[in-house]
């Protein structure tokens, strides 16, 4: 498979292989339904065999399609290698940067820091992606990501720069109408049954106190602001918004640390290690406001 047609057919087997569909896949590469059917009918056409089964779930790999599948994945593991060891070497600060990170972030905290460091490097456009699960930044899908965890990837490096805690809040305006008897929550879905705020929910309000269940932090606070109950929030996105009160300390149980993580082969670049380093004092300037020291 030495054509650039045969890598871009790989392309969509593996998309496919990941999202389990036509239509996901397409979704993902940026592409109509139809280009992706086309695209692996004519990689088994080349083949010589079905590499998917249509099942009512979706596509499954059948052995054929599997072993063409552990194929495109080292070829696109030493493309991405190739592909950051020079970008690595870049040490102009231009072009573009690729940043991922969690609503919370690109909504309360980060375009205002986005604002100076463009001001300080015109020339580089930050290409940012809000995204709950981690793209990949071995596979180049993000040059940086901005993570609020307690356990970051292995195969990334960076630096903590800040904890993140939470508390307990009210809109002042819910507060002062609703008797506490009478107050819900804003709870969280199954997707954060894994994580330490969805666990922290779990087993402090009953469920039968959940008036309302949302799938992502940011979406939370919102809820919280619009008076429809208690919501367990980011000190440093509501800590200084008058419209919010909190209702005691913060969390201990629920803390996490904000990370900056990159891949190694991209430490050395110059846009990377500019962003990195920006981001980094800026981050620690806030401490105070995002471990939860300027409420009360």
């Amino acid at each position: 498979m030495n054509e650039r047609g045969d890598w871009d057919d790989l392309r969509y087997l593996l998309a496919v292989a990941r999202h389990g569909s036509l239509s996901s896949a397409a979704r993902a590469l940026g592409v109509n339904h139809s280009t992706v059917l086309r695209r692996v009918t004519a990689l088994e056409e080349t083949m010589g065999v079905q590499l998917f089964d249509k099942l009512p779930g979706g596509y499954a790999l059948t052995a054929a399609g599997d072993e063409m599948h552990r194929v495109a994945l080292k070829v696109e593991e030493d493309l991405a290698t190739a592909n950051r060891r020079l970008s690595g070497r870049d040490t102009q600060i231009r072009g573009s940067l690729r940043v991922t990170t969690v609503d919370i972030l690109t909504l309360h905290v980060l375009p205002r820091h986005i604002a100076a460091f463009r001001e300080r490097h015109p020339d580089l456009r930050v290409d940012l992606t809000t995204a709950e699960a981690s793209l990949s930044l071995t596979r180049r899908e993000a040059d940086v990501a901005i993570r609020s965890t307690n356990r970051p990837p292995e195969n990334l490096i960076g630096r903590a720069v800040s904890g993140l805690s939470f508390a307990v809040y009210g809109a002042k305006a819910y507060l002062e109408r609703q008797a506490v008897d009478r107050q819900t929550w804003v709870g969280l879905d199954e997707s954060f049954d894994h994580t330490s705020m969805g666990q922290w929910l779990k087993r402090t309000v009953p469920e039968a106190k959940i008036g309302y269940r949302v799938n992502s932090v940011a979406a939370a606070v919102e809820a919280v602001r619009a008076g429809v109950g208690l919501g367990l929030l980011p000190c440093g996105m509501v800590d200084q918004n008058p419209a919010f009160q909190r209702l005691g300390a913060p969390v201990a149980e629920v803390e996490t640390t904000i990370w900056l993580l990159t891949h190694e082969d991209l430490r050395h670049m110059g846009r990377v290690r500019a962003f990195l380093d920006f981001m980094a004092e800026a981050f620690a300037q806030e401490r105070d406001l995002l471990e939860g020291r300027c409420g009360g």
